[in-house]
């Protein structure tokens, strides 16, 4: 078996990449919402945070009662406990990658993990 895995993402609503790329660290999806839609529920989690990515249009997040504005090339980190739910805004799609995450896991990053050879 190779060191790495490429998918493809196929246009739709949800794409959860874990199960696609073997992930063991993160759970991550691309998601889209058409114009005035929005996630029907509000969550949180027990442990995990998440980092949003928007990746094109526009929509909103209502995060503990509280409404962030999101736009393309936002990103946007939400703590474990905090009650989230997202929308596209009433004239524009968005497309947004989540990305899931055990909170104060990392341990190392960038250089501090790399393994440098030659």
């Amino acid at each position: 078996m190779a060191n790495y895995q490429k998918v493809n993402v196929a246009p739709g609503a949800r794409t959860e990449l874990h199960d696609m790329l073997s992930l063991t660290g993160a759970e991550i999806s691309v998601n889209h919402l058409p114009a005035g839609a929005g996630v029907p529920f509000v969550h949180a989690h027990k442990q995990n945070e998440e980092i949003y990515a928007i990746l094109s249009g526009a929509g909103k997040a209502v995060i503990d009662g509280e409404t962030v504005e999101l736009t393309a090339g936002d990103w946007l980190r939400v703590a474990p406990a905090a009650r989230r739910q997202f929308s596209a805004a009433e004239d524009s799609d968005i497309r947004f990658l989540c990305i899931q995450v055990r909170e104060h896991s990392l341990e190392g990053y960038t250089a501090d993990d790399a393994i440098v050879e030659g």
